[in-house]
């Protein structure tokens, strides 16, 4: 009986540990599982112009417009929650959520944690600085600044990666841009939070992405400017939205990327990206 009780109890921990390991028993849903929920739940971070921000007490945009594209395509409801962005990936990864849409570049490093939808639109990395700034133009430029940027991003990873260098296929350490300039990066959960820092001068350059910048600048227009951000040699920084779904999702990221083309084909997400920069006010 005691050998027993024993091997019980050895058994209860392990099943406690297995629990633990895979996020407290969330899984990935299925297409037949979300169907059977009634609801496709969705993270984003509502601080993206005009892909998510709040209007009138709800969360709106680019990328919530396509999403409920994507719950009506499967028949159900959609959820959108408001996070933090870098932990979108990870909610996906444990179950917490079906998707992220949150104006996400697709990158390599990116997708050895989620599956990507076809890109749906792309973008370029853009500065923001005082309306009276005359000397920001590149990258190299901003050596000694002060740098804030949307914590997780492109933006961020550009940004670190010139201040703290890089390392080459070899490991070798590749000095950075703004490497010993005397240069900082800090992170924000959006380019919003940035904003009031920029007026007051407590924070020198803000770097996200083109359309949030452009919002941004057009609610700033005597304060603030927008441009496009350049490596000194000249190099651009584009890059690709898609939607991030769990790795071998396959049945929910074909009705992603079905319902992308379509709107693609009809022209609707260049329309979601005129109506929600031109004609909604994100609250303050």
């Amino acid at each position: 009986m005691k050998k027993l009780i024993s091997l019980f109890i050895v058994a209860a921990m392990l099943a406690a540990v297995l629990v633990l390991a895979t996020g407290c028993g969330k899984k990935t849903r299925s297409l037949a599982d979300i169907k059977a929920s009634g609801k496709l739940v969705v993270y984003t971070e509502a601080g993206f112009a005009p892909f998510e921000f709040v209007s009138g007490g709800k969360v709106v945009g680019v990328d919530v417009a396509i999403c409920g594209e994507i719950a009506k395509a499967i028949g159900v409801e959609l959820e959108i929650k408001d996070v933090n962005f870098d932990t979108i990936l990870g909610a996906i990864k444990s179950g917490k959520c079906d998707m992220g849409a949150a104006g996400i570049t697709i990158t390599d490093e990116r997708k050895e944690e989620v599956d990507f939808s076809a890109p749906y639109t792309t973008s370029k990395q853009y500065i923001v600085v005082a309306a009276d700034n005359t000397t920001v133009s590149t990258l190299g430029t901003m050596a000694g600044l002060k740098i804030g940027v949307q914590q997780g991003t492109t933006s961020d990873f550009i940004i670190s990666d010139a201040i703290d260098g890089t390392e080459d296929d070899d490991g070798k350490h590749v000095k950075g841009e703004l490497e010993g300039t005397g240069a900082t990066v800090s992170g924000y959960k959006s380019p919003n939070d940035v904003v009031p820092l920029l007026l007051s001068g407590k924070i020198d350059v803000l770097v996200t992405d083109k359309l949030p910048a452009e919002m941004i600048a057009k609610n700033n227009a005597d304060t603030l400017k927008c441009f496009e951000l350049f490596y000194d040699d000249g190099t651009a920084t584009d890059e690709s939205y898609g939607v991030a779904v769990a790795k071998g999702n396959a049945e929910l990221l074909a009705v992603i990327d079905t319902v992308i083309a379509q709107l693609i084909a009809d022209g609707k997400i260049d329309e979601y990206i005129v109506y929600y920069s031109n004609e909604v006010t994100a609250d303050e």
